[in-house]
């Protein structure tokens, strides 16, 4: 069933290792110690049709890998898991400890074989089990007191938060049928009551509606006849309104700004550097700000000097408040446990829901914190607070860190040296500012003397085009070609609307190799990440045109929802495209980010779903609010 159970060290000496078949697992393990372990991830790897769990020993620096087939479905591997690292940790401790490096031969084969098989019976037993019904302690009922439980005659009750409208409508129906009949009944036998009256009225009603039908009919006879003023204007209907200065078929000529007219074409931008800014080499990186107080570790820490009981008496409500601060004085040499680090880990998760990052991401990472810290012996001073904060920090660098060299100017330089464009495209959903961002990326590509093609290939919204065009007439009067030897720095290239948008994709880059362009730049027409039709045709664009880069952009604003349109945007792309390696997204670029404060979340989520990095970061809406992201920046706002 398990192709392969490896131990070894965090420096990388295999302790001892089963395998069940002769395929090659290291590169597999390899990308497992890559993009799981190192980047503090957590939760199975799949790779190359095997799926990748592990385990981390924290006191005496092991790891623990299973791999087997993705196809099976195992339940007991965590248990697995878990019983060969104690057992092996126990038999093995004295060998494993840190003075002593001198590993021999580990005999742990019989051992092995044991726990597995123990560990398969034990499934196929889960697997006969019939569904277990939830206990009481488990139900929310269970969670009332009995003071909450407990019906007083004459006490009304208070309203559920999750009733429905139709429940409440209900409610109050019964409600006024049961006033109504307790003032009928506390009316005095000699009076009517108010219903009899309202059961006369209603038969008084009937009987007149019954003897007007006839007197009705006779009537309709005796009227005398319409006047044909009268008929016209009964036949003429509702009249149209008439709107000031609408316009009619004859004005269309007019209104049509699709195509260049001569007046168009002369250009009432004037270029002016000084308000617009420079932005010549690389971007500045990002600077976040926030109104809560920094958090401050030597603050936190200046306390923790006395010996643990003392602190434990002062127990008085410190001045300043935190997201660790109810942890500072939980100090002593001890091995961590996961009941320790579950206060704090709780109060974590919390923390960075409320920053913006996405609820799964949030519990992930705190159970690869608890994972990584998990056995590890705390110094005499060391903190429960000091130590999970430094070790989140930690991890959240690491996942905001680009993996790979980003360097677009250097790629668009080594492109043009081999003779053919750089080729970026822009995907992403509607109304997160695809258009802006690209007409600021432009921007700073021609401060940097390099000429930009823009294939407006959204050929849906209207008005698309004509933002384009409108972006190019801004930009070729800051950069006027006078100043660049005669050579247009921007250009648009555009087939109008309802085109094939591959189509004019590949045109535009064959235009731009013709044309010696340096840079083109692809904008696509925005699209929700559930319609299969428009995803299909953006895996049709990219497998068309392979272009070097595909970038991402997705509002700094979302939370959960950032989550659900990568994975479906790369779902999508990987699904439609025929080829076997498809091209997915590259890198990120967060628009927005002026608008959210210090809740920067978007930007965890977003790199830990696809762990590609944030190339660009919107902050503003003229052209030089463009910045790079800062990992440490973003992190020390979201840890505040």
């Amino acid at each position: 069933m398990l192709d392969l159970f490896t131990i070894f060290t965090k420096g990388g000496i295999v302790l001892w290792c089963f395998r069940s078949t002769n395929q090659l697992f290291a590169p597999s393990v390899n990308a497992l110690i890559k993009s799981v372990i190192l980047q503090e991830r957590s939760g199975v790897y799949d790779h190359d049709g095997l799926s990748l769990q592990y385990k981390l020993d924290n006191e005496f620096e092991l790891v623990f890998v299973v791999a087997f087939q993705k196809i099976l479905q195992l339940s007991y591997i965590d248990k697995f898991l878990s019983d060969v690292h104690l057992e092996f940790r126990d038999r093995y401790k004295n060998d494993l400890r840190v003075d002593n490096r001198n590993y021999g031969e580990f005999d742990f084969g019989a051992d092995f074989r044991r726990i597995l098989e123990r560990a398969e019976k034990w499934g196929r037993q889960q697997a006969t089990l019939p569904k277990q019904m939830r206990s009481y302690e488990d139900s929310a009922k269970s969670k009332k007191t009995v003071a909450s439980m407990i019906e007083r005659k004459g006490e009304e009750k208070p309203a559920t938060a999750g009733a429905s409208k139709k429940s409440v409508k209900i409610a109050e129906k019964k409600r006024n049928a049961a006033e109504m009949a307790d003032e009928g009944a506390a009316a005095p036998n000699g009076s009517e009551s108010p219903g009899d009256d309202l059961i006369m009225e209603s038969r008084k009603k009937f009987a007149e509606k019954m003897l007007g039908k006839g007197a009705k009919a006779k009537s309709d006879k005796q009227k005398s006849p319409k006047s044909p003023q009268q008929q016209q204007q009964q036949k003429s209907g509702k009249q149209m309104r008439v709107w000031d200065l609408g316009g009619n078929t004859k004005d269309l000529p007019n209104l049509d700004r699709s195509k260049d007219r001569p007046e168009d074409v002369k250009s009432d931008f004037t270029p002016n550097d000084q308000i617009i800014g420079s932005m010549r080499g690389g971007i500045q990186d990002l600077d976040v700000e926030s109104d809560s107080d920094e958090y401050s570790e030597e603050e936190e820490d200046e306390d923790d000097d006395g010996v643990y009981e003392d602190q434990r008496e002062r127990k008085q409500p410190s001045g300043r408040g935190g997201m660790f601060s109810m942890f500072k004085g939980l100090v002593g040499s001890k091995n961590l446990t996961h009941d320790d680090m579950q206060p704090v880990l709780d109060k974590l998760r919390d923390h960075l829901i409320g920053k913006n990052v996405a609820s799964d991401i949030s519990q992930k990472l705190c159970d690869s914190v608890a994972g990584k810290l998990e056995g590890k012996v705390l110094g005499t001073f060391d903190t429960i607070a000091a130590t999970v904060k430094g070790t989140l920090t930690e991890a959240l660098v690491q996942i905001l860190s680009p993996k790979r060299r980003v360097d677009i100017l250097r790629d668009c330089l080594e492109a043009k040296r081999a003779g053919r464009p750089f080729v970026m495209s822009f995907c992403g959903v509607n109304g997160v500012g695809k258009s802006t961002n690209l007409a600021k990326i432009c921007f700073w590509l021609i401060e940097n003397n390099l000429s930009v093609l823009i294939a407006a290939c959204d050929t849906f919204r209207a008005g698309a085009v004509e933002q384009l065009r409108t972006h190019m007439r801004h930009l070729n009067a800051l950069h006027p070609a006078e100043k660049h030897g005669g050579r247009s720095m921007v250009q648009l290239y555009e087939k109008g609307y309802g085109k094939d948008a591959a189509g004019i994709a590949m045109e535009a880059i064959r235009h731009a190799n013709d044309s010696k362009i340096d840079v083109v730049l692809i904008d696509t027409a925005g699209r929700m990440q559930d319609n299969e039709p428009l995803m299909r045709a953006l895996a049709k664009l990219i497998k068309v045109n392979e272009p070097d880069l595909v970038l991402f952009v997705g509002e700094a604003l979302v939370g959960n929802e950032a989550v659900d349109q990568l994975v479906k945007f790369n779902q999508a792309l990987a699904d439609y495209s025929s080829s076997d390696r498809p091209h997915i997204i590259d890198g990120i670029v967060l628009t927005k980010f002026d608008t959210i404060d210090d809740k920067v979340g978007a930007a965890i989520s977003m790199t830990y779903i696809t762990g590609q990095p944030i190339v660009f970061v919107g902050t503003g809406q003229t052209y030089t609010d463009l910045k790079a992201l800062n990992a440490k920046a973003v992190v020390h706002a979201l840890m505040k």
